[in-house]
């Protein structure tokens, strides 16, 4: 068992980087994904019986490089591309530093490539980038998973059909991508801080590969104020992970974290980053407005110091530039705390009914509190057993039922 965890936490660790070096070596998104996972499956057969290599990462890419070799020829394909990947054989594997970096950025870039559809872009980074399994793909997206896994197998052959080099655009082509990268970036991030399945509600190694790319791109395109605010909010989320969750991973809202543990050189450099965005001089885009609420809380030394007033300004303009009845979700929380719980659950009742939230935990988990702070413990109580029903991951399935039995306990009738 000890074995196979860390098969498991090696490929999380070595997944996306692999992945870039076979498709830099073939030029070939899908050969080395399959090359990639089959060297996987080697690991979790081998390592439980012979022990765990002293280098899993060179091992990983061994076998992988062989694998690649294989399935080459078994596709009778003997040219170019064997003859550089058998002379690669010779060669080291994904290094440290700067080639790694910008293979890693070339990987992004193929899967984000706009012969793709928006949906295929973002799952198709989530699945090489993320190295997140086709079912947490799926759950992140609400579709079920033989759907996911066809969305993603078309766009590996759209790729390969297409012919895309597997390369970073040039500086022409470079801005008119970077939307669609900026969106995957901040999809594995979210990944990374509110996991969409199992027993973990954080993974930070997501996160952290997502702030990673995330600065990589800064320092590509340093004149891009989208780019230096996607920096500052994963930057400025990412300063609570430590206080996110309790002894046991139990999760730990916001109003109850201890915020003098918060990473306070991570709140500097999101602030620091959130400057540079705007002091581009252009008009802020819906990240560096992200940002602007993330500061916020971030300036705020008591969770009563909040600025609500400003957090619902800035949601007003997130609203126009990025439309979603998430936003209007999280509106409605900053409503609850300026306004007061019966303007919040006007906003919650507007969005109710709007199909995309219909397995959105979240919704459930504030209606539920709203409920309670109007007094309405049994509605609240019901609520919270739905979003519970819901809840992607255990740790909040968990939460939301004790909050459930807590809101039955509180009310005349319980």
């Amino acid at each position: 068992m000890d074995a196979r965890r860390t098969v498991e936490a090696v490929w999380r660790i070595e997944s996306a980087r692999l992945v870039a070096f076979l498709a830099r070596v073939t030029q070939d998104v899908g050969l080395a994904e399959e090359a990639a996972q089959e060297a996987f499956v080697c690991a979790l057969e081998q390592w439980p019986q012979r022990g765990v290599p002293r280098n899993p990462g060179a091992w990983l890419t061994t076998v992988a490089k062989r694998r690649a070799i294989d399935l080459i020829r078994r596709e009778h394909v003997r040219d170019r591309k064997y003859a550089r990947l058998a002379a690669d054989l010779l060669a080291p594997g994904p290094e440290a530093g700067g080639t790694a970096d910008s293979e890693l950025l070339s990987l992004v870039f193929v899967a984000c490539h706009p012969v793709l559809s928006r949906e295929s872009r973002a799952a198709l980074a989530l699945r090489l980038v993320g190295g997140l399994s086709t079912e947490e793909i799926a759950r992140a997206f609400l579709v079920p998973a033989a759907t996911m896994g066809q969305r993603i197998s078309r766009a590996k052959r759209t790729l390969a059909e297409a012919q895309v080099p597997f390369e970073v655009p040039g500086d022409e082509e470079l801005p008119t991508r970077l939307s669609a990268v900026l969106e995957v970036v901040y999809l594995v991030f979210n990944e990374g801080y509110s996991g969409t399945s199992g027993e973990e509600w954080i993974r930070r190694d997501l996160a952290e590969d997502a702030m990673r790319l995330g600065r990589i791109l800064a320092g590509l395109m340093p004149r891009e104020p989208e780019v230096h605010g996607l920096v500052a909010l994963m930057e400025l989320q990412a300063s609570r992970f430590r206080v996110r969750t309790g002894p046991d991973g139990e999760p730990v809202l916001l109003q109850h974290q201890d915020r003098s543990r918060w990473d306070r050189t991570l709140v500097t450099h999101g602030l620091a980053s959130l400057a540079r965005a705007k002091g581009a001089g252009r008009p802020l885009g819906p990240y560096t407005v992200q940002a602007a609420i993330a500061a916020c809380h971030a300036r705020a030394r008591r969770f009563e110091d909040t600025d609500w007033e400003a957090i619902i300004a800035l949601y007003d303009a997130l609203a126009q530039l990025a439309p979603s009845p998430v936003v209007e979700l999280n509106r409605a929380v900053a409503l609850l705390h300026a306004d007061g719980p019966q303007a919040a659950l006007e906003a919650l009742d507007a969005i109710r009914e709007d199909p995309r939230m219909a397995r959105y935990h979240l919704l459930g988990a504030v209606r539920g509190d709203v409920l309670l702070c109007l007094g309405r413990h049994a509605e609240a109580a019901e609520e919270l057993e739905r979003a519970a029903g819901v809840a992607p991951t255990t740790r909040e399935r968990t939460l939301l039922m004790e909050r459930a039995a807590a809101a039955i306990s509180a009310s005349p009738a319980g």
